[in-house]
C-alpha cells in the first residue's frame, strides 16, 4: 500500500509541476505588450505564399494594410475568416487598402490555402512567430491569436479587433472600419 502511496505522491507532484509550467507560460504570455491604436505598425520582412519576401516599409504612404494574424490554414474558423476577406477583396481594394494574412504556417501551406480557395490577398509565412511578437498577438486556448488591425498611410495602427472564434467578423469590421474613415 506504501508503495501506492509513494506512485500517487510522484503523480501528484508531476501534475502540479506541469500545471505551474503552463501557469509560468500563460504569465509569459500575457504580459507580452499588444500594440494597440495609436502605436507605430513594427516594420518587419516575411515570405508571401509564392515565395516572395514581403516587406512591409515598402508599403507605407502606399496602401492602408489590414494585417489579420490567424491560427491555422485549413481550420474552420480561418477559412471562414479567409473567405469573408476574400468576399470583401473588392471593396477592400476599391478603398485602397491592401489585405495580409499572416501565420506560422509554411509557404506551401499557404500556396495550397490560397488556391484551394482562391483567395486574391497575401499570405505571409511567420516561422517562430516573429511577427506576432512584435504586435504582440497572444496565443488563445494554446493556439495562435487572431488579430486585426488595421495600419494608415503614415505607418500609424488605426484599428485594432480581437475575437478567436469570430473569423468572419474581422472581415466585416475592418471593412466596416474602412468605409467609416473613407467617408470621413
Amino acid at each position: 500500500m506504501s508503495g501506492m502511496r509513494n506512485l500517487f505522491s510522484k503523480y501528484l507532484l508531476f501534475v502540479l509541476w506541469i500545471l505551474c509550467m503552463l501557469n509560468l507560460a500563460a504569465e509569459a504570455q500575457s504580459s507580452k505588450k499588444s500594440l494597440a491604436v495609436g502605436d507605430m505598425m513594427p516594420s518587419f520582412s516575411l515570405r508571401d505564399q509564392d515565395g516572395n519576401l514581403f516587406n512591409s516599409t515598402e508599403h507605407i504612404g502606399k496602401n492602408i494594410l489590414v494585417i489579420y494574424f490567424y491560427p491555422k490554414d485549413e481550420s474552420m474558423v480561418c477559412t471562414k475568416e479567409a473567405c469573408s476577406f476574400r468576399d470583401d477583396f473588392d471593396q477592400v481594394t476599391k478603398a485602397g487598402a491592401k489585405v495580409i494574412g499572416i501565420n506560422g504556417g509554411t509557404v506551401a501551406s499557404h500556396k495550397a490555402f490560397e488556391q484551394h480557395y482562391k483567395l486574391p490577398f497575401i499570405l505571409l509565412s511567420d516561422p517562430g512567430d516573429k511577427v506576432y511578437n512584435f504586435f504582440g498577438v497572444k496565443n488563445k486556448l494554446f493556439m495562435s491569436g487572431r488579430e486585426t488591425f488595421i495600419v494608415d498611410l503614415k505607418g500609424k495602427i488605426v484599428y485594432k479587433y480581437e475575437a478567436m472564434l469570430e473569423g468572419k467578423a474581422h472581415a466585416d469590421n475592418a471593412l466596416q472600419f474602412i468605409r467609416a474613415a473613407e467617408g470621413k
